[in-house]
């Protein structure tokens, strides 16, 4: 054996798998754990997509391998979907590939498009994951703060300010995870415009937009996105189908294209019965959405709750599935992650997990129970 390749010096292992090897054994040492931790919905998808499963699963041809882009009926799904509730229109033969997870399209996209050298701005805070496969290219990732006096949005003066010349790709995210900040279409607006100034792809990651936001959107709507963003999209959290792994990257043809080229080399198609199961669930209305979304406003009544008997402040003019909440009274965010954890059996996320930026700031999933977190509210 003559060792580990290079890369993973500069990579950790992803914080959510260390960290929950603790919870566990904690667990299975008879602590009673409630888990604020992670954004992993704990509520079904719709009985239709269940059966959808069960009914494709169910035939003896649905178990080969399956095209790399998907399905035509999963693809037009989705096509249908951005017509229906962002107004884009997307051509469901050559502007939308199907994904194991938008996880795997941020590895897909970087490997198209990136070689080592190259640079890419990433939110701070923001999703690791996009460090982290910068890091595994050997690519290099260029922190843009995002700070709760701009609104959690670019600070366009602060960026320019910089040497831009290798940065070939710009990942954003609204409603903006781990924040929930909202951004209106000016914002997209000024992202795109950026984008084309200074010849970078625009990839904006959109897996909240139906989580406590009234008002959907995509980057897409804007015109002339098309020429500089890419889109991914998923049914993780707006059709409870986290563990399904089905995601979407959407926009123009040569851009797909050339990503399934390197999809097509990483995998060998999805589960048929995922999807269509997936099909079904693009196929919901409005009032599945309303529904999920009295359950995560109840929910997240009560997360506001237990942070204020925390002495913590929060934003209320928020979105998706986490309160992000300020630590008033000095402690670091890990030292109240601890204490919480071991004194009271509740595990949260230090937002120094997503950036400097979050230095200060603690995470809450609204991915559990009413009971569950009334419980805590109790236990503090």
């Amino acid at each position: 054996m003559k060792g580990y390749s290079k890369r993973l010096a500069d990579v950790q292992e992803y914080y959510f798998s260390q960290k929950l090897r603790e919870v566990a054994q904690l667990q299975a040492a008879g602590k009673p754990i409630i888990n604020m931790g992670i954004g992993s919905p704990d509520l079904p998808p719709h009985p239709s997509v269940v059966e959808a499963l069960a009914v494709s699963a169910g035939k003896p041809n649905s178990h080969g391998y399956q095209g790399y882009q998907g399905v035509p009926a999963l693809r037009a799904g989705f096509a249908d979907f951005y017509q229906r509730f962002y107004g884009v229109a997307l051509n469901p033969n050559s502007e939308i590939l199907p994904l194991m997870g938008s996880k795997e399209g941020i590895m897909h996209i970087s490997m198209t498009f990136l070689d080592a050298g190259d640079e890419v701005l990433v939110p701070d805070p923001g999703y690791p994951t996009y460090r982290s496969v910068a890091a595994l290219l050997g690519v290099k990732a260029v922190p843009y703060a995002l700070k709760a006096e701009y609104a959690w949005r670019p600070d366009w003066k602060e960026i320019e300010s910089r040497d831009l010349s290798k940065v070939k790709i710009m990942w954003a995210n609204y409603p903006h995870m781990p924040t929930g900040a909202r951004a209106d279409l000016g914002v997209f607006e000024e992202i795109v415009a950026f984008g084309k100034k200074y010849g970078m792809l625009i990839v904006h990651d959109n897996p909240y937009s139906f989580v406590l936001e009234p008002k959907p959107k995509s980057i897409l709507q804007v015109a002339g996105a098309m020429d500089v963003a890419l889109e991914l999209n998923s049914l993780s959290k707006t059709s409870n189908m986290a563990g399904w792994r089905v995601g979407m990257l959407a926009g123009k043809p040569e851009w797909i294209q050339a990503v399934t080229k390197v999809k097509s080399n990483m995998d060998s198609g999805m589960f048929l019965g995922i999807q269509q199961g997936a099909v079904a669930a693009l196929g919901l209305g409005q009032d599945w959405y309303d529904a999920l979304n009295r359950t995560y406003a109840e929910r997240r009544r009560l997360i506001w709750e237990l942070a204020s008997k925390l002495g913590f402040s929060y934003e209320k003019e928020s979105a998706g599935m986490f309160v992000w909440c300020k630590i008033q009274d000095g402690k670091s965010a890990e030292a109240w992650v601890d204490y919480l954890l071991h004194e009271k059996s509740i595990f949260v996320t230090p937002g120094t997990v997503f950036g400097i930026q979050g230095q200060g700031y603690i995470r809450f999933s609204l991915c559990v129970s009413e009971e569950k977190i009334k419980e805590a509210i109790d236990r503090i």
